[in-house]
């Protein structure tokens, strides 16, 4: 079996819909996106609901990085139906991480399983086609992808598994070699819990507010605005450096080498001391365009030094390791 630590060769399958849904419910409640899913489908700029789907964007980015972590992305590939305006939102950023989109239509027209069957038979496909592949990144969290993890391995490649915690079958956690909950990967920001609100007992009867007087004319519905007030939020994820103003290079290097670190962290030593030439690789691999003299520094080496803030430095020897500080 590949080993995890070799530099290898990786392929991300991403079961869209899936981390779609999954996170929209890890983020406001069970079951919450079949609750919204009629007035998401209706219109998804109404204000409340394009504030509760800007709450819940699921950061590819983060995705990526981490599966970065194991290699070289030699293909990545997301199943969903585009022209859904719930996964249209995401078509630029993905574009933008030479995502490869294939449409899947919709269920009446199908079939239930669609996207588990095309990303079953893709994968499967691309392992005797491509026979230096090393890593299979599932990025879903159904049970259906318990035959094709098995199968997998045993044809000898190592299996990740990413979904939202509390969402994803323990099955498929179990028959992966390794599973990351998309909640923890570095990058994705902490669900913010609303606070709660305690309602006043034994509130005296004359402080109540008064009952508002009956009318004849019968009740309707408040009508939904066009557009929405505010435009929905942004999404955090990092962006390619050909995306982004010249005055911002500097803090999305910034974020770059900070994701880098954790994503090292998590893998290496007690101490969390890197090799400074293992995360530039791993932030080349996050972002190609990176460079270090575009922003000015002569080396890594420097670029690192003026990051003291963030990163510690020591020297070994001829070479220079690097660690995240507390």
């Amino acid at each position: 079996m590949t080993s995890p630590q070799d530099d290898g060769r990786v392929a991300v399958y991403l079961d869209f819909d899936n981390i779609v849904m999954s996170w929209y419910d890890r983020v406001h409640g069970r079951n919450s996106y079949n609750r919204d899913r009629a007035r998401i489908a209706e219109d998804p700029t109404e204000p409340e609901i394009a504030e509760r789907l800007a709450a819940a964007t699921v950061d590819v980015g983060a995705i990526l990085d981490y599966a970065a972590s194991y290699g070289t992305l030699v293909l990545t590939r997301a199943y969903a139906d585009w022209s859904s305006p719930v996964n249209a939102i995401y078509r630029r950023q993905l574009v933008g991480r030479a995502v490869d989109l294939v449409q899947l239509f919709p269920a009446a027209a199908y079939a239930k399983n669609g996207a588990d069957i095309r990303l079953a038979v893709d994968t499967v496909e691309d392992m005797f086609r491509l026979a230096d592949l090393t890593h299979v990144i599932v990025v879903a969290g159904d049970s259906d992808y318990v035959p094709l993890a098995q199968r997998c391995k045993r044809l000898g490649r190592y299996v990740i598994g990413v979904g939202v915690a509390g969402s994803t079958a323990k099955s498929l956690a179990a028959a992966c070699d390794a599973f990351e909950p998309y909640d923890t990967l570095p990058g994705v920001p902490p669900i913010e819990k609303p606070a709660k609100v305690e309602k006043k007992r034994d509130q005296p009867a004359d402080d109540a507010s008064p009952a508002p007087e009956k009318s004849d004319q019968k009740p309707t519905r408040r009508r939904r605005s066009a557009r929405p007030a505010e435009e929905p939020a942004s999404n955090d994820a990092v962006p390619a450096f050909g995306d982004t103003p010249p005055e911002d290079l500097h803090a999305v290097a910034t974020r770059l080498l900070e994701r880098a670190l954790r994503v090292g962290q998590d893998k290496g030593d007690a101490q969390g001391f890197l090799y400074a030439s293992a995360v530039k690789q791993h932030i080349r691999r996050m972002d190609p365009s990176f460079s270090e003299k575009a922003l000015g520094y002569r080396s890594f080496n420097d670029f690192l030094t003026s990051r003291d803030q963030l990163a510690e430095v020591r020297e070994d020897g001829h070479e220079r390791l690097v660690r995240l500080k507390a």
